[in-house]
């Protein structure tokens, strides 16, 4: 069978097992130098604000021309809009969804601010680089 002098190597996962993935992803490069953490900041920011821009166009136009679409229509007679009942289904919608997201994520916002509070440099880059990528 097995010799009882083989030995086995125990891995320590625990410290991976909490973490939220913020944590898991930016994890390693905050104890990287600080050079090495503005470079990935303002890299990740800039991608973020490049896309940022290009979806949020896209999101832009595609709204505005639902709007427009919309309206024409009312305009026309074609529709009748209750706006009252669509400002009441919004409502609920957004209460939903806020009760949703407490639910599922309770104290992101404390997380986040967390996060920002001990990574300093990688989210003073980050922001750079998102405005960087919104210009461009």
């Amino acid at each position: 069978m097995g010799e009882p002098s083989e030995e086995y190597e125990i891995l320590d996962l625990s410290e991976y097992r909490n973490k939220d993935w913020v944590q898991k992803m930016f994890g390693d490069i905050t104890k990287q130098s600080a050079a090495k953490q503005v470079v990935v900041g303002a890299a990740g920011g800039w991608f973020a604000g490049f896309l940022f821009i290009k979806v949020g166009k896209m999101a832009a136009a595609s709204l505005g021309t639902t709007i427009l679409l919309v309206q024409l229509a009312q305009h026309q007679g074609y529709i009748r809009v209750n706006w009252n009942k669509v400002e009441q289904g919004v409502n609920r919608a957004k209460k939903e969804l806020h009760k949703e997201a407490n639910k599922r994520y309770p104290g992101i916002l404390q997380n986040a601010k967390t996060f920002l509070q001990q990574n300093v440099l990688l989210a003073g880059s980050f922001a750079g680089g998102f405005l960087f990528g919104v210009a461009f």
